[in-house]
């Protein structure tokens, strides 16, 4: 099958967040499936071109048609570590992608409607027809609009499009200024509840609304947060819209890319592991606990890595330091805060915490230390308030990290209670889940997690082999997208 992806992303080369590491996860899985896929992104100044090999000059004169002229662009190609990319690079005084940043303009609606008005104008000029266009969040809400309201009738009418939602609280909004450069134009067609206008706000366009009703297949990044999104207030006002979708959707859990995260091969770490053999993993705590100067002494050391914002369950990651100290355990956060407030309360902390030998506060992110926290670390917290997929918990099963997270979004399809859950045999539970936001929830499950490391040594190793036998790699979701893509083919 011939496969496009067009996203806003695609780590390493570009990445905010893990909408990248999906749209590389993904391509790669479906191309180790037998499929042909290439991607098309913007050509951003900042992004790492030190990950793109051999970038060159694919086609020198695409115009893209915008507000009833043209803007001229190059479209560049290249390898990012293996999967074929194309760039878009427009020439026009608007400057979209040369701004020093991905996301976070005044005018991130145009910049992004330009861009996926450029991705089809692409497709359509250099005659690739794949099978199915793959898009991905807000950012490319508007490109099954425009392909059936307007590249169908030139010669793309057999192209079908996936869509899949990362997060539903960044929708992408915009009034008719949008439709007249796109060439949508017709304001009185759009402005309509069944097309694009937002459910709320009858002034305004909703880019991923647009991208539900237009797409042949909707998916968002776990079966539970499609629930979610259905049923309560996670949508952010798209759940009617849902609802009136819910024939063509669904959830696909994220996979891991397992060679990058993977305990027998990680060149981040100083000691190698395997489930057979756990012996490595104490010699990472141990360098864990060097390198961030902390008492090398017979206690648990539990970690956070992510954001530090509310999305993320920031009040809990405060209460889960404090918490670990009391009850006899280490702690180690890495993150960084998404806004000043947070950056100054947890700074207070990190130095109120300074002279403290068992816990440290990095307020940054840095790639290669995340590989060793989770390589060192006994557990990893994952108390969010919302969570569509989550790769935190994943990855920490992968190095043998049990996890301890809020029972929301993709954390319930992936970590099952050792104690509580009815669902899955004892053998195939892997950590601890709690679900209400208060701090007690949360105490309920560290509790029992640092009570079995403390008490029953044997029964925690039991319990970490048991996480690190679960296969959260792309493989299965490959799989479902493909049968998702057979089947809008087909239609």
């Amino acid at each position: 099958m011939y496969i496009v992806q067009i996203a806003s992303e695609c780590a390493p080369v570009i990445k905010a967040g893990g909408l990248g590491d999906v749209v590389y996860g993904l391509s790669r899985e479906l191309e180790i499936q037998g499929n042909c896929v290439e991607l098309i992104l913007p050509k951003y100044d900042c992004m790492r071109y030190d990950h793109i090999w051999g970038l060159h000059e694919a086609y020198r004169d695409l115009w893209v048609p915008w507000y009833g002229a043209a803007i001229h662009c190059s479209v560049y190609c290249g390898w990012v570590h293996g999967r074929v990319c194309f760039f878009i690079e427009p020439h026009s005084e608007d400057n979209f992608f040369n701004r020093g940043c991905y996301y976070g303009c005044h005018d991130d609606n145009m910049r992004f409607a330009f861009f996926s008005k450029a991705a089809l104008e692409f497709i359509h000029q250099s005659n690739k027809r794949p099978d199915v266009i793959h898009c991905h969040d807000w950012q490319t809400g508007l490109i099954p609009v425009m392909l059936y309201e307007i590249y169908q009738y030139h010669g793309m009418s057999n192209q079908r499009v996936c869509y899949t939602i990362h997060n539903f609280k960044h929708q992408g909004f915009g009034g008719c200024e949008i439709l007249w450069a796109t060439g949508l134009s017709r304001e009185s067609y759009y402005f309509d509840p069944e097309r694009l206008q937002d459910n709320f706000n009858p002034f305004s366009l909703n880019f991923m609304k647009g991208g539900i009703v237009y797409s042949n297949a909707v998916t968002t990044v776990s079966p539970h947060h499609a629930d979610e999104a259905r049923y309560t207030s996670i949508a952010y006002g798209l759940g009617h819209s849902l609802y009136l979708a819910q024939d063509k959707f669904s959830g696909v859990l994220n996979g891991i890319d397992t060679d990058f995260w993977h305990p027998e091969t990680d060149r981040y770490i100083p000691e190698h592991y395997t489930k057979d053999d756990l012996a490595g993993k104490a010699e990472n705590k141990k360098a864990l606990r060097e390198r961030l100067l902390l008492q090398d002494v017979d206690k648990p050391l539990i970690a956070y890595i992510g954001r530090l914002d509310d999305q993320k369950g920031v009040h809990l990651v405060h209460h889960a330091i404090y918490y670990a100290l009391n009850k006899g355990a280490q702690f180690v956060l890495l993150g960084s805060p998404t806004e000043s407030a947070i950056g100054s309360w947890f700074s207070h902390e990190k130095r109120h915490l300074n002279d403290n030998p068992d816990v440290h506060l990095e307020l940054s992110f840095n790639e290669e230390l995340s590989h060793l926290i989770y390589a060192g670390a006994d557990m990893i917290v994952v108390p969010s308030n919302y969570e569509p997929c989550g790769l935190t918990q994943m990855i920490g099963l992968k190095y043998g990290t049990v996890p301890i997270v809020r029972g929301v979004g993709g954390l319930v399809n992936t970590v099952f209670d050792r104690d509580y859950d009815n669902y899955h045999l004892p053998e195939e539970r892997n950590g601890y889940v709690f679900y209400n936001t208060d701090n007690y929830a949360l105490e309920s499950a560290m509790e029992r997690a640092i009570g079995l490391w403390y008490d029953y040594p044997e029964e925690f190793e039991k319990l970490i082999i048991q996480g690190m036998n679960c296969d959260y790699s792309w493989k299965y979701p490959g799989k479902e997208y493909l049968a998702i893509y057979e089947h809008i083919r087909h239609k």
